[in-house]
């Protein structure tokens, strides 16, 4: 596949030098004016020949596994297959393995005998398909060869070329968003079919675990688990992500030297660009400890390993980078002359930051902590692995607690059945984060984009 790709990609190299030696041809001995350059020409040969060679291919190769196991399926080894199932998918994907060289025995005698089957019929649609790309490449760049004259607009067609390619990306990105909902919306439907609306959002019990059949509702109360993600992500996590993030915007904006400026912004920015697994194992094998230690010390023996104030100390590190961020933003814009006004007036620095700067700046600062606060409830890995898997209601920040992030990991991850009230589960909490997010998005958008207007 690799050696194909090359070979398109050197044809359409060749469109490119040869649509180009024409253009420059027609232009030579003449003094008119032209819409298109040489070189727009040459893309647009070459545009011809690799795009639908490319779009052939990705679609071939959608095609070609379904193909294969067709062929497989008739040759005369196939007969032994069992019925379908999870057995006969088995062996067929062991045989598939074989024939690609990613393993060297099966499990299965019947998969030694199909490989060599699969290896035939992957290697006939293999030559199918780079014949057909091949020829695909140079009937179309043929037919753009043609069209290369004088008064052809080669840029207006190349330009309208690539607004589609833009119209597609966009158009990507939002039918992906609209299959996260709609899988969300309807995995969501079939569990509240099973556990009313009201018992799940309602509920203070949560014990996926032990469900009675009759009335799956009575452990699936995910009241516990909206607390658990408040308290952590919302209460403890802010607590250290806003003192520390707006008093560092402060110290920037306003009292750091711009040589210390140019050094500390990227660094306390670094922390935006840790991996989230190593703020989990930071949690859980220093910070976790540490915490319950100190309350030992101090008398406190119930006090947890896996407690919602170690996850939430460490979210809130996390996090400091993105209060900081929006509010050094937002300090920084406000104009200049609100400040030396109230300096003139007889107002000392700290006066005129507390009451001057920190008023005009408090729409895009609380913009910044709702932004933080969507961020922080929808964190996973340290949740996962410093928080505890127990749902409980307690305010006690040294108690065991969970999020729903942490609860979606451990139901979507076993054996159980997929269309079991547990499994679903996840679904149903899936939903009801991605609403809490974007309503928290919206709102933090809402309050910047009014802060904009006011001060750009």
């Amino acid at each position: 596949m690799l050696a194909l790709l090359f070979l398109v990609g050197g044809l359409g190299l060749i469109g490119w030098l040869t649509a180009r030696v024409r253009a420059v041809a027609f232009r030579r001995d003449t003094t008119r004016r032209f819409s298109s350059l040489p070189s727009h020409h040459g893309t647009y040969v070459a545009m011809w020949v690799v795009i639908p060679a490319l779009l052939f291919l990705l679609v071939w190769s959608f095609a070609t596994p379904g193909l294969v196991t067709d062929q497989v399926l008739a040759a005369p080894a196939a007969r032994a297959l069992p019925a379908p199932g999870f057995e006969r998918a088995a062996i067929l994907t062991e045989a598939r393995t074989l024939a690609a060289g990613r393993a060297r025995a099966a499990f299965n005698p019947l998969a030694v005998e199909l490989a060599p089957a699969y290896e035939a019929a992957q290697a006939r649609y293999d030559w199918i398909g780079s014949i057909v790309a091949l020829l695909l490449a140079l009937s179309c760049g043929a037919y753009a060869y043609t069209r290369v004259k004088p008064d052809f607009r080669a840029r207006t067609r190349i330009e309208r070329v690539m607004m589609l390619l833009l119209l597609a990306a966009s158009l990507i990105a939002i039918l992906t968003t609209l299959g996260i909902v709609g899988s969300l919306l309807f995995e969501s439907w079939r569990f509240f079919q099973m556990v009313p609306v009201l018992d799940f959002l309602t509920g203070t019990h949560w014990s996926p675990q032990i469900i009675d059949s009759r009335d799956p509702g009575a452990a699936l109360g995910a009241v516990p688990l909206f607390w658990g993600t408040f308290f952590i992500g919302a209460v403890i996590a802010m607590a250290v992500a806003i003192p520390f993030g707006l008093m560092s915007a402060i110290y920037l904006t306003q009292y750091a030297r711009p040589d210390v400026r140019r050094w500390m912004k990227p660094i306390l920015e670094v922390l935006a660009g840790v991996p989230t697994v190593v703020y989990g194992y930071f949690a859980a094998l220093t910070v976790a400890p540490a915490v319950r230690d100190l309350a030992v010390s101090i008398g406190i023996s119930s006090a947890s390993s896996e407690s919602a104030l170690a996850a939430g100390m460490v979210m809130g590190v996390m996090i400091i980078p993105f209060v900081s961020s929006m509010a050094d933003d937002s300090i920084a814009a406000v104009p200049a002359s609100m400040r030396d006004g109230s300096l003139a007036m007889g107002a000392t620095p700290s006066e005129t930051i507390s009451r001057v700067l920190l008023p005009a700046a408090l729409p895009g600062v609380v913009g910044g902590v709702l932004l933080a606060v969507s961020r922080a409830i929808g964190e996973t890995m340290i949740v996962v692995m410093a928080a505890s898997g127990v749902a409980t209601l307690t305010i006690n920040p040294l108690a065991s607690a969970t999020t729903v992030t942490k609860q979606i990991v451990d139901l979507l991850t076993g054996e159980a059945e997929f269309d079991s009230p547990k499994t679903l589960a996840a679904f149903a909490l899936g939903l009801t984060l991605f609403v809490v997010t974007l309503l928290l998005n919206i709102v933090a958008l809402t309050v910047v984009k009014r802060y904009r207007e006011a001060y750009e």
